[in-house]
């Protein structure tokens, strides 16, 4: 045996131990190397349990007093201390761009709603105004008629130019008006029924404007409403004799009724007036304005010296209509009442 190989078991000692070195640190070093990546894993587990606090956090500031039914509480039940998310920092600021715009809307949808209640409520009041004056113009005395620069100082009523083919007018005759003959009265003058009504007027009288809507009975009523308004009653009158023969289903038939015997009371013709307003009251005593044509019907009598029939109409007309008597027609039936003595 050469001396080479006598000396090969003892040098292989050293190598194999150097071996054997080598493979207890690649095993120690593989047990190692798994904890910098559990490490990573806890930290990233942490970081995700504190977006999640935060995202709480965030609905909590968003709805507060939100449903148990859609947010879970901070600390449940059997939660281990441990695991109890971490509240947000207190310099963050989340993110507020929906609640932001939602806010806006609030507060445009509120701005919305004051706007239309107040417009409502001015409405109410212009309408409340309004049907205040209508009132007053209804129950209030005829108004002066308009005359222009160097006209007379007192226009007398005359037969309108506007109507078609007028009958012809004799001046020792004085016709009145039924209710059933659309008929004009005259003018009570001869000489101004010769002469026929004055260039003033007839200006005063083209300057009432018609109104023009969707409605034509109302549309006739409300233009002899104007002329009555206006002291023009003869024109008046044939006007609203046209509205009480050719809508006589229409609404406003109870008004144009009563209005037209206002026309010829204010005109001193309280025996025409009366037929009237017996006509409007024993027609529909529900109507809106039989009430004013019974108490303008007892106004009548009194008128033509028939207290006992006015006394019946008075009296009637507080028995059946004891609210508007005490009410919207108070001062009215007092007055009559004052000049009549009843039993």
């Amino acid at each position: 045996m050469t001396p080479l190989l006598q000396n090969h078991p003892l040098r292989l000692i050293p190598l194999r131990l150097a071996g054997a070195a080598l493979v207890s640190a690649a095993i120690i070093a593989s047990a190692a190397a798994p904890q910098p990546l559990l490490a990573q894993d806890d930290a990233a587990e942490a970081r995700v349990r504190k977006l999640e606090a935060e995202v709480r956090a965030l609905q909590r500031k968003v709805f507060p007093g939100g449903d148990a039914r859609f947010f879970e509480p901070q600390i449940a039940p059997g939660t281990p201390t441990g695991t109890t998310p971490a509240a947000p920092a207190t310099g963050a600021v989340p993110s507020a761009t929906a609640v932001t715009d939602i806010l806006v809307r609030l507060d445009a949808l509120e701005v919305q709603l004051q706007a239309m209640t107040a417009r409502s409520e001015e409405q109410a009041n212009t309408l409340s105004q309004l049907e205040q004056r209508l009132l007053a113009l209804e129950t209030a005395g005829a108004a002066p008629a308009l005359s222009a620069p160097g006209s007379a100082p007192a226009l007398q009523p005359a037969p309108t130019l506007s109507a078609p083919a007028p009958a012809p007018i004799t001046p020792a005759a004085t016709p009145t008006v039924r209710p059933a003959v659309p008929a004009i009265t005259p003018a009570p003058s001869a000489a101004a029924a010769a002469t026929g009504p004055s260039a003033a007027r007839l200006a005063a009288v083209q300057a009432i404007a018609k109104p023009q809507t969707a409605d034509a009975g109302d549309d006739e009523y409300s233009y002899g409403f104007r002329l009555w308004s206006a002291g023009f009653f003869p024109e008046a009158r044939q006007q609203l004799t046209k509205f009480v023969e050719q809508y006589p289903n229409h609404p406003r038939i109870s008004f144009g009724r009563n209005l037209l015997g206002r026309a010829f009371l204010d005109d001193k013709m309280p025996e025409d007036a009366a037929r009237w307003f017996l006509r409007n009251y024993q027609s529909n005593k529900a109507g809106d304005r039989a009430p004013d044509s019974l108490l303008y019907l007892g106004a009548s009598m009194i008128a033509m010296n028939d207290t006992k029939r006015a006394c019946i109409a008075l009296a009637e007309f507080a028995e059946t209509y004891p609210l508007i008597a005490s009410g919207r027609l108070a001062t009215d039936y007092q007055a009559n009442r004052a000049k009549v003595k009843c039993n």
